[in-house]
């Protein structure tokens, strides 16, 4: 399990150093579609149609801090941002949080741009922790969502979302996870993935946002 977790987080860097090429060597008008995809080929008038087929998010369902269920409804035609994290995290979440903050403060009032983050401790982090953990950040839902679920389910999205996700005894706090912000665009695509511990890749990030939400 940890060697697949350690392939996962690899792979994981090198679509982020991916991304921030991408990104650099194109029109700033246009963000890339990050994750898997496959084509279908369909025959008209004799001749080939391939569509490229992207990878989306698949459908979810979590209770968030204010114990309402959350589901891929709840994001319908929205841009959001995701992350997975855990409450008493004594390394990178406080420095994710606080970037995530900047995200929340500039697009407050936009109810077409949400967070989304998710608990990997399921055990500790109950809708109450939840809800104390939003209030002392002082933010609200369903601006930004603090979700639990069943442990299988959420380590499950995390790697729907391209993330690494899962208990570790040796590891501070008892959990490793991915340390990126994901950007999912209004067709739940993945778009960008961000450092979250970086002012300068949430730099980009909130530029790509607006850029997002210029798309029709």
């Amino acid at each position: 399990m940890k060697k697949n977790i350690a392939i996962l987080l690899i792979l994981n860097v090198l679509t982020i150093f991916s991304n921030i090429f991408l990104s650099s060597c194109q029109n700033n008008d246009k963000l890339p579609i990050l994750g898997y995809k496959e084509t279908k080929t369909e025959w008209k008038d004799g001749k080939a149609q391939i569509d490229t087929i992207y990878h989306t998010i698949s459908p979810f369902s979590f209770v968030n801090q204010d114990n309402k269920t959350v589901t891929e409804t709840d994001f319908k035609e929205k841009i959001y941002v995701v992350d997975f994290f855990f409450t008493s995290c004594p390394t990178i979440c406080p420095k994710m949080k606080q970037q995530l903050l900047r995200v929340y403060e500039k697009f407050e009032k936009n109810d077409n741009i949400l967070i989304l983050s998710h608990s990997i401790d399921t055990k500790n982090d109950t809708i109450e922790v939840l809800k104390d953990y939003a209030t002392r950040l002082k933010v609200k839902s369903p601006k930004w969502q603090f979700v639990t679920g069943k442990k299988e389910d959420i380590y499950k999205m995390a790697q729907n979302y391209l993330a690494a996700a899962q208990e570790d005894k040796d590891a501070e706090g008892g959990y490793t996870h991915s340390g990126y912000l994901a950007l999912i665009d209004k067709q739940k695509r993945i778009r960008g993935l961000y450092d979250g511990t970086k002012p300068e890749s949430v730099d980009k990030l909130l530029l790509d946002i607006e850029v997002l939400a210029s798309e029709k």
